[in-house]
């Protein structure tokens, strides 16, 4: 999956940059979303713009481990546009 695609994803599911949604509304699987964010996590000039979140508590989402941390919501600003 390329950055454009998932920032596509994320816009879809969120209606625009700033907006946190759980990372399910991503609807990639499991393996696919670890790996993908662990990578791109991983790279400061990608990174600076995804805030992950874990939410704790009853209808908080599915928690994903993002390189080795627990985490549930994202969101995305707006200047990710510059790299893409």
């Amino acid at each position: 999956m390329t950055l454009k695609d998932l920032v596509e994803k994320y816009l879809a599911a969120s209606g625009g940059f700033g907006k946190t949604v759980p990372i399910t509304a991503l609807e990639l699987s499991r393996e696919e979303t670890e790996r993908v964010f662990d990578i791109l996590d991983e790279d400061y000039h990608i990174s600076r713009f995804f805030h992950f979140q874990n939410a704790a508590g009853a209808g908080s989402g599915a928690s994903f481990q993002i390189n080795g941390f627990p985490q549930t919501h994202i969101s995305i600003d707006s200047e990710i546009r510059e790299i893409l």
